[in-house]
Parts: C-alpha cells; structure tokens; sequence
C-alpha cells in the first residue's frame, strides 16, 4: 500500500502529520476505517471531520486541530480522482480470446487483448494492444480500435469508423449507427445512404446508452479528451472540439462544429448546421439556436447569456401582475382621452 507522502507527490501535494501512514482505500466519511482517506471540497465537511473513523483526509488547505493527517492540495477533487486511480486494484492478467466469441480469421489483434464470450469481431478490423471487450460487443468489418481501450458490454462499433487510445465506451454505446438523414417525396421519405465513418479521437468516454451518427459523406469527429455521459445523441456529421463534455440526455443535430472545452448540461441541445465557439458553456435544458461566439456562459431555448436569461426568469413569475397594470394603465390612457375630446 502507497504512504501518505506517495500519494502527495503523485497528486503535487504536501503533507501535514505523518508521511510514512500506509493507505489502504479511499473512501467516504461513513465508510471510513483507521488506515483509509477521505476527501473534502465543500466547507460543510470540513466540520464534519472528527466524525470520521480515517487516517487521513485531502483538503484545499491546512486546518487546524484536526485528529487525523492532511493531504493538501489545491485540487482536492482532481487529487481525488488520481489517489481513487492509484488505490485501484490492477488491471487483471489479459485473457486472449475466450471460448464462446468470434474472431474473423482477417481481423488483427495487438498483444494482450481479452474478447469475452459473445463479442463479434468482423473482418479487417484492427484492435490494439491491451484492449478489452467484454461480452456482447460487436465490431463490424475495417473498424480500428486503439490501445488500451475499454469497450463495456453490449457495446456496437460499426463498419469502418476508428476509436483512438485509451477510448472507454460504456454498455450498450453504439459507434457509427446510420445518420437521420431522409429526402421528401411528396408524403414519403426516401433514406439517404449513410456512407461515412466516425472517428472517436484519444482518451475519449462515451457514456452508456449513448450514440454517435455516421456521417452522411465524411466524418462525424469526437475530439481528444471528450467525455459524453450517458442517452448522448450526436447527430451525423458533427464535429465535437477537444475537452468538451456533455451531461446525460444531451443530443447535437447534424453538421454542428463545436469548439474546445465547451460543456453542455443535461438535456442540452442545438438546431442543426451552426457553430459554436470554444469554452462555452450551455446550461441545463439549454437549446442552442444559431451561431455562438466563444467564452460565454448561455442559458435557455433559444438559449441567451446567462445574465440575461436570469433577468428573463426573474420577470416570467411577474408577467400575470404585469399584464393587469398594464390593462388598468390602458383603461385610464382611454379614460384620459375620452376627457380630452370632452373637452
């Protein structure tokens, strides 16, 4: 087990109390037993400190007349999440491929790969070293699949779209289905053949359930370091910029450009065909309608600045009021002009 003093140099921390303290998980306050570390990022568990049973705590700066050691740093959460990947047990041994699952004679596999029962790996396809299919998955022909990726149960790849290193698809994601792409004909619609890839980029999380579009002609893009959580929808041809995420249920329709490190909160969307700047962020249930310039935080559908939409929330409750002043204002305008004429 990693000493107090490990896990503060992996995490760029120091230490208060002492270093050499063995620890064995990292877990919450409840939980927590002599030999173990939580973690605090919130001010109000901080005063729950000496409810806890650990050894050891992680927090944004020293406090005082705790009676248990410090790991500070000012990153508890992201501290959080290296210590949580630290603790973890290793990766099992690779299994190769395990009776019960299916390998095209023409498909090549790096070294270390597991294929458990039930997977389905199509002709041409190209796995990487360390990569891991769990049951179920199916990899239609001339897909490539990175190193060390995680591909979850249940999980479809389809025919020629590519996934980088280090790719995490959770169950049943479906990479490369056909785009929603469909040509009226008076009263009918006749498909449009789908006929590009998806490229999924590196160290990329795709959540369960979620699905990515093929494009229509070229390519639907998921840049490097994007995490999509779970019922993602991302329509053909979109282009995802690098360190974006994207909260549950949120759906991107077709040929939409996003830029760098935007983040979408749950149920999100856009309209189709327009562009969005880098580091934008579009708050819950928020609907993007038309372009948007970079570095705003935007609220609503169709979605405004933030400042604006909560001036906008804040006079809605109101508008009932409102509407009658403005009424009785009206009837003595008329009133007024009635006199006038009088007059």
């Amino acid at each position: 087990m990693p000493c107090l003093q490990e896990l503060a140099d992996l995490v760029g921390g120091r230490v208060v109390g002492d270093p050499q303290l063995e620890i064995n998980r990292l877990t919450t306050f409840e939980e927590a037993e002599p030999g173990d570390i939580v973690f605090v990022t919130r001010a109000g568990y901080a005063n729950r400190l000496g409810e806890t049973r650990a050894s050891a705590v992680i927090l944004d700066k020293e406090r005082e007349n705790l009676p248990l050691a410090q790991l500070v740093c000012p990153n508890p959460y992201l501290a959080f999440a290296r210590v949580l990947q630290c603790l973890q047990p290793a990766n099992p041994s690779p299994l190769g491929i395990m009776p019960g699952a299916f390998v095209d004679p023409e498909a090549s596999l790096g070294e270390n790969v597991s294929i458990h029962p039930g997977c389905h790996v199509g002709r041409g396809v190209r796995i990487g070293r360390g990569t891991v299919l769990h049951p179920n998955v199916v990899i239609y022909p001339g897909a490539t699949i990175g190193d060390d990726c995680l591909i979850q149960a249940g999980c479809v790849v389809r025919e020629d779209c590519r996934i980088g290193n280090r790719v995490i698809l959770q169950p049943n994601a479906v990479i490369g289905s056909d785009g929603f792409g469909f040509a009226p004909d008076g009263e009918r619609y006749e498909k449009i053949p789908q006929v590009g890839i998806v490229v999924i980029e590196d160290d990329v999380e795709i959540g369960a359930c979620a699905c990515v579009d093929r494009a229509a002609l070229g390519v639907t893009r998921i840049g490097t370091g994007c995490k999509l959580d779970n019922q993602v929808q991302i329509g053909h041809n979109v282009d995802v910029g690098p360190h974006t995420v994207m909260a549950a249920q949120s759906g991107i329709s077709g040929s939409t450009v996003i830029g760098r490190h935007c983040t979408f909160g749950g149920q999100s969307g856009t309209a189709g065909h327009i562009r969005i700047g880098d580091n934008v962020t579009v708050a819950g249930r928020g609907g993007v309608a038309s372009h948007t310039e970079g570095n705003q935080v935007i609220s609503g559908a169709p979605a405004i600045p933030h400042r604006e939409w909560l001036k906008l929330s804040m006079t809605l409750p109101k508008l009932p009021e409102m509407r009658k002043e403005i009424s009785r204002l009206k009837r003595q305008v008329d009133e007024l002009k009635a006199l006038l004429k009088e007059s």
